[in-house]
């Protein structure tokens, strides 16, 4: 089979609100009918699947023989352009029940063919999740949640977000019902509506990852950098601990920050060492329990 070459299908499914999720699939030269593991790849909170390096790093895990899936949040606010946060009004209503009800979405899809490709054959008997940052976080409750994923890898995986919230932004929320959060990339300020920290802290039973991780025996690999000042490797550790898989790791990349030395846009023609270590370890780890 010639993994080298590729073909990308992009397209949208409706979400359980009738929202689009945009996503594209990205399949290897197999030949007719050949069935390919999945990997699904879940961004982060102010992410879109289109970020820095991310579209590298699908075409990477596709070259070695998986057929990869990453969409859009249907409220991550980031409409039609891909790459610009110009539906606020979405994003300040992004829920984790919504987040966690779109990777069912796609599974479905996944499952029913309307996410597919016209040459191979996607094995939803065979499919990992990869997450960062937030993603992180949901990859490890949707892990939980939906039966079909059966090995999982996190990028600077956030354990509890309900610590992450400030008192600020608690007492924004409880005076004005809404609080503002900077994007430090665009400057833009983005309102987030109340109602993203109630469905957290009223579901954290069903939400949280560092209580849903309890329940993984899949194969499990955290991998976080020792340098992330935006979530501490502890987290990563924790979830680690938590995890009770008998096949599981945990991997401190030194010198790496928050998105292992990316920023976006990506023009570079080569990844930092960093990253490429965190993608070479994600490529091992679903190559060992997947393929």
């Amino acid at each position: 089979m010639n993994y080298s070459t590729l073909s990308k299908i992009e397209g949208n499914i409706e979400s359980t609100e009738k929202l689009p999720i945009y996503y594209d699939l990205f399949i290897p030269g197999v030949d007719s009918g050949s069935a390919l593991p999945v990997i699904l790849f879940v961004h982060g909170f102010k992410g879109f699947k289109d970020w820095g390096a991310f579209p590298d790093l699908y075409e990477e895990l596709a070259r070695a023989g998986f057929a990869v899936v990453a969409f859009n949040l249907s409220l991550n606010g980031v409409g039609s352009g891909m790459t610009e946060f110009d539906e606020p009004e979405l994003f300040r209503r992004e829920t984790f029940s919504q987040d966690l009800a779109d990777i069912g979405s796609v599974i479905e899809a996944i499952k029913n063919k309307e996410i597919a490709s016209e040459k191979a054959v996607m094995d939803t008997d065979r499919m990992g999740i990869l997450g960062h940052s937030r993603g992180g976080h949901t990859a490890v409750v949707a892990a939980a949640e939906y039966s079909e994923i059966q090995c999982l890898v996190t990028w600077s995986a956030v354990a509890d977000y309900n610590k992450r919230w400030s008192d600020q932004m608690i007492k924004d929320w409880k005076t004005k019902g809404y609080t503002e959060i900077t994007n430090s990339r665009t400057g833009q300020v983005l309102p987030l509506d109340k109602i993203v920290y109630d469905d957290a802290m009223e579901n954290a039973d069903n939400l949280i990852a560092i209580n849903r991780v309890k329940e993984l025996y899949i194969p499990s690999m955290f991998i976080a950098g020792k340098s992330d000042e935006t979530v501490p490797y502890s987290e990563s550790e924790k979830l680690f601990r938590a995890s009770p898989a008998s096949d599981k790791e945990i991997r401190l990349i030194e010198n790496a920050g928050h998105t292992f030395e990316i920023s976006h846009p990506f023009t570079d023609n080569e990844f930092p060492p960093e990253f490429n270590e965190a993608l070479d370890l994600t490529e091992g780890w679903f190559l060992d329990y997947l393929r």
